[in-house]
């Protein structure tokens, strides 16, 4: 039986076809192969998909439970340093900031590389007067006892605190390329670190816009004036001055 050279002599996926010159050229994949591979790549985004939407439904709704539990296996507490405290702190501030920082690719839209996070943050912010710094001269009485003068440093700010019970994020949008790489990471929102940092940044620029060094010196000033009456002093003169000896 004569067959044409445009028959295929091999019926496997991959074809070898006899040309009019004698040389062999190979076919692509068959039509069942294609198939087949075309059937696996639609699963495979059928299962990133209900991921995806299984993960989004179970943080609004809580939704499938698979039985999560918590186990605290902290140690003990370890004391590592002790010290004196010497600093008057005179004035606190409670303040509530919306800190919302946008991350996003310059080549890319939002919704597949891009974060925003809007984050409430509660806190407060001490101002006091450090003690420590007090200079030899710093108090003079007079010989009759009836007249005292005392130089303080200036008033200072203390390390903002952001509270973590009260605080929290309002809001987070995260591109595909984000979502599923939290998937993968031992820390599945690392910019949450990054938002304290902000928000410790904003409490301590509010509390200076607000004077809170100046309101604790004034409340240093009123305490040390009574308790210097109290004790029989009827002239008291309270000077604050910079670190450098200047007022």
């Amino acid at each position: 039986m004569t067959t044409s050279d445009t028959d295929r002599t091999d019926p496997a996926d991959t074809r070898r076809i006899p040309s009019r010159l004698g040389a062999t050229r190979w076919g692509g994949p068959s039509p069942v192969r294609r198939g087949v591979l075309r059937l696996a790549a639609t699963i495979l985004v059928a299962v990133l998909l209900a991921g995806l939407a299984l993960l989004g439904l179970r943080s609004v709704v809580g939704w499938p439970n698979f039985g999560d539990r918590e186990i605290d296996r902290s140690g003990p507490a370890v004391l590592t340093a002790m010290r004196d405290l010497s600093e008057y702190h005179a004035a606190a501030g409670s303040y509530q900031i919306v800190v919302d920082l946008e991350q996003d690719a310059k080549f890319l839209p939002d919704i597949i590389k891009g974060k925003r996070v809007i984050f409430l943050a509660i806190g407060s912010v001490d101002a006091y007067v450090d003690f420590r710094k007090l200079a030899d001269d710093a108090v003079i009485v007079s010989q009759d006892r009836r007249s005292v003068s005392i130089t303080l440093p200036r008033a200072q700010l203390s390390k903002p605190t952001v509270d973590p019970d009260q605080s929290r994020v309002l809001n987070r949008d995260l591109g595909v390329i984000d979502r599923l790489g939290a998937l993968f990471s031992d820390q599945p929102n690392p910019q949450d670190q990054q938002m304290y940092v902000l928000a410790e940044q904003k409490l301590s620029e509010a509390a200076k816009q607000v004077g809170l060094t100046g309101k604790a010196e004034a409340n240093t000033r009123t305490t040390l004036e009574k308790l210097m009456h109290s004790l029989g002093f009827t002239d008291v003169k309270i000077t604050f001055v910079d670190a450098s000896g200047g007022s």
